[in-house]
């Protein structure tokens, strides 16, 4: 029993690193390119950047003033980091309320924002940029709106899911000692959440950088962010600076991976939790 457990353990191990082999190959393809020349990336893409092949840092250097990557970098922070805190807190306060306020019009709304999970982006992206142009939503701050709008459903799920399994007579217990509502979920509430909160912080904050259709339809090329940046390497006629390209893709994915990479031990937790309960 106990060889067969190692043999399991090692097959199994050896199926995890040829799938990490897997993912990481086009990473892997996208840095060595983003150090060879042009040319050289197009007749021998998978070869190392060796000898006249190396371009040094001129792809990136070409790179970040082509696309002004400085203030692309500014756009996407500025729209990532509010449209995740928006979500955090609005979301779990809505969770909250529905989980510990009964009622016909709660589950109403509740079933709203699961409803919202399952359809597609396609479905609404004409009319949603055509109502973002009416409500002047077509700027950082109202990307930001709309964000909080699409992300909501997912959030609110696994909130009310981990709340469901928060004891209630922690909140009575605040309510005795002279808590307001406010003060409870802020106090009491909002700390429990955190390891659910991490969750849908990364996976938003994953989200949200990397997106390009969105912000694309929304803002265009008056705040562009990273990826609608990276886009406008395309020249005439179809003609790319892959090693560009490729330099600037490398820079884009690089904060993202460090923040998971940093956050990545709470993730199975925090969805563990939002799960304890239906």
């Amino acid at each position: 029993m106990e060889k067969q457990n190692k043999f399991l353990n090692a097959l199994f191990f050896v199926l995890l690193c040829a799938f990490a082999v897997v993912f990481l190959f086009p990473v892997a393809i996208v840095l060595i390119n983003s150090f060879k020349t042009k040319f050289n990336i197009s007749t021998s893409p998978f070869s190392l950047p060796l000898g006249e092949t190396f371009a040094g840092i001129e792809n990136y250097i070409t790179g970040i003033k082509a696309t002004g990557l400085p203030t692309a970098f500014f756009w996407s922070l500025f729209v990532t980091v509010l449209s995740v805190g928006a979500i955090l807190l609005f979301t779990s306060m809505t969770a909250w309320y529905i989980v510990r306020v009964k009622g016909v019009f709660n589950k109403i709304f509740y079933y709203l924002l699961l409803f919202s999970m399952i359809v597609p982006f396609q479905m609404v992206m004409f009319t949603m940029s055509k109502a973002a142009n009416l409500l002047r939503l077509d700027n950082p701050l109202g990307l930001v709106v709309i964000y909080l709008g699409f992300g909501a459903g997912l959030s609110t799920f696994m909130f009310v899911g981990f709340i469901k399994s928060i004891p209630l007579s922690i909140e009575e217990a605040a309510t005795i000692d002279g808590c307001s509502p406010l003060q409870t979920f802020f106090l009491v509430v909002l700390p429990l959440l955190k390891p659910t909160a991490i969750t849908i912080a990364i996976l938003d904050t994953m989200w949200i950088w990397n997106d390009y259709l969105l912000p694309y339809l929304t803002v265009g090329h008056d705040y562009k962010t990273i990826p609608i940046a990276v886009q406008y390497l395309k020249g005439g006629y179809g003609s790319v600076d892959m090693g560009a390209m490729m330099a600037m893709l490398m820079l884009s994915i690089v904060p993202v991976v460090f923040f998971y990479l940093f956050c990545q031990k709470y993730i199975i937790k925090g969805v563990a939790s939002g799960a304890v309960k239906g």
